[in-house]
């Protein structure tokens, strides 16, 4: 968290390799998970698409190691953002994740939520609506006024969510999940979190990315860093870990996530990612 006198500092994780970001990744999931349900009867966790959700396969193996019951009845996963297509297509987010999380673990069909597909040919606008009223609220409620872990990639563009730079999008200061129909990525119309969700309603995020094409990113969001000596993660050998500036102004709108409780923002990411950035 920033204040007038200090700038916004985030933890930055290293994975030695792109094989292991899922394992780095998931550490902090099944942390976020314990205190979750130590403290209420439910997880609620917001996860991206695009290359994310493949990092997930890895998550039951690190429960089982860490010596923590995960108990999936009570996740709910949220969408943090989503295309405006069915979930059977194969640009869809909810799609992605089915595939490779949530149909290999015992989480609810009725947990995890989707958009109102009926609502795909009237507009995106009353997607975003259905899903900031009948998903995104009532999670709030369930998990004390904020969600317990929001999970996002970012491209290469700097883009995370479907929050796209120099977008309208990086203003709304209201809506908890807003419409977009001139994405500059195809599909053109989807749905988002907003910055008034993820900075000021969520108690954990992580942001995940891996490959070279990140490596400008990071230099450029990123100032000051110092390395965490005698830094360990747990089952992964060679992780290394930052403790960083963020840049102010920030050039990217994944720089703009910054959640007001401190030590709340992760960055992980693979050895290519960091080796041309000042990770590196």
């Amino acid at each position: 968290m920033a204040t007038p006198s200090s700038k916004y500092v985030a933890r930055i994780i290293v994975a030695p390799s792109k094989n292991t970001v899922g394992d780095v990744l998931s550490i902090s999931i099944v942390k976020s998970c314990q205190s979750a349900l130590e403290s209420r009867d439910a997880f609620t966790i917001a996860l991206s698409g695009g290359s994310l959700p493949s990092f997930l396969q890895s998550l039951p193996k690190s429960f089982e190691i860490a010596g923590v019951d995960p108990q999936w009845g009570k996740w709910h996963v949220l969408l943090a953002d989503e295309r405006c297509v069915e979930s059977t297509h194969e640009d869809s987010n909810l799609g992605s994740i089915q595939k490779n999380f949530t149909s290999h673990v015992p989480i609810p069909t009725k947990h995890v939520y989707g958009i109102k597909e009926s609502l795909i040919s009237e507009s995106s606008l009353a997607i975003a609506q259905s899903y900031e009223d009948n998903v995104v609220k009532p999670l709030l409620e369930k998990s004390g006024g904020m969600l317990d872990c929001v999970v996002l990639g970012f491209g290469p563009d700097g883009h995370t969510c479907s929050l796209f730079p120099n977008h309208p999008l990086l203003l709304e200061e209201n809506a908890f999940v807003a419409s977009i129909d001139d994405s500059p990525k195809p599909p053109p119309s989807r749905i988002t979190l907003t910055f008034p969700i993820l900075n000021k309603l969520s108690r954990k995020v992580i942001i995940c990315g891996a490959g070279s094409t990140k490596s400008a990113i990071l230099t450029e969001v990123f100032g000051e860093s110092s390395e965490l000596v005698g830094f360990a993660v747990s089952n992964v050998e060679g992780a290394k870990a930052y403790d960083a500036t963020l840049n102010d102004p920030t050039p990217h709108p994944c720089g703009m996530v910054r959640p007001v409780r401190i030590g709340s923002l992760v960055w992980v990411v693979d050895v290519d990612a960091a080796k041309e950035s000042i990770f590196g």
